[in-house]
């Protein structure tokens, strides 16, 4: 499932396009994807310009000049590709439509931006600009916001009984994190993803922020991480998997100069964590 720096990828990828371009034609596939699309869909979505395009969490929102707000979740394999554009230094052709192209937004400068899921675990939906949707009501603070700091999240996890991956995974005490992210902050922190998070002394909550904002933006530099089917807006790869210490590295030789140890893979809720049982206490 894409996380926060995968879908801020796609924001900045679409940004040149999407941001204050006009939506000449929408076309709308089929009436829904992981929920039923939004009624009058095309007919909303044609002739509104983008006026602005941000991210919450790990939710792409397209700001319309009719005070709509055009909500994207990519689910497990959905992609927002452009076309017919300058995309970063190259340009990108129109392709032949694809049988899971399921909403293209064709764009008054001739750019084609094709939403295209084949598992169909993605959303989209229109909400009132600035108002509320289910889907964003109880998030926690942005990793790079001001409200998410060292008192703030020392305080959240103060007390807390569940492991400490755990914690960092609830988008109503930090929204955007997901499993890889969280896998190498905990590592780069010496924390082991079994430890409960209220005994994490205050410091070293506090200490687990620089990180998780460390991790992240080496993730967006990197274009974010394509395990199976996350592409970038241009269609490429993203390339911080070049770069995971523990993720997805069961077996493997831990990377800290003097750790003879190997990667280990526990199961938590039902999900994979990675981490050095010998670095990370």
């Amino acid at each position: 499932m894409p996380e926060l720096p995968e879908v801020e990828t796609v924001r900045r990828g679409l940004l040149p396009v999407l941001e204050g371009g006009l939506i000449a034609r929408a076309e709308v596939n089929r009436p829904d994807l992981r929920w039923p699309l939004p009624e009058r869909m095309a007919e909303r979505l044609t002739g509104r310009r983008v006026t602005a395009l941000r991210r919450r969490s790990k939710y792409i929102l397209a700001d319309l000049d009719s005070d709509e707000t055009l909500l994207v979740h990519l689910g497990m394999s959905g992609r927002m590709l452009i076309s017919g554009a300058q995309v970063g230094v190259h340009y990108r052709d129109h392709p032949a439509p694809q049988k899971h192209d399921h909403v293209v937004l064709h764009m008054a400068g001739g750019a084609r931006i094709t939403f295209n899921d084949a598992r169909r675990f993605g959303a989209m939906d229109l909400m009132p600009t600035g108002g509320a949707h289910p889907l964003l009501e109880g998030l926690g603070p942005e990793p790079f916001g001001n409200d998410f700091n060292g008192p703030y999240l020392a305080s959240r996890l103060k007390g807390r009984r569940t492991p400490i991956k755990s914690a960092l995974l609830d988008q109503r005490i930090v929204a955007g994190l997901g499993n890889i992210y969280v896998a190498e902050t905990l590592y780069r922190a010496r924390i082991s993803p079994l430890r409960l998070a209220g005994d994490l002394a205050e410091a070293q909550a506090q200490a687990l922020v620089p990180l998780i904002r460390e991790v992240l933006a080496e993730a967006i530099e990197a274009g974010g991480s394509s395990l199976r089917d996350f592409r970038q807006a241009n269609g490429e790869l993203g390339y911080f998997s070049k770069h995971f210490q523990v993720y997805d590295r069961e077996g493997q030789p831990c990377e800290t100069p003097g750790c003879s140890a190997v990667i280990t893979r526990t199961i938590q809720s039902g999900r994979s964590s990675f981490w050095c049982p010998a670095c990370q206490r």
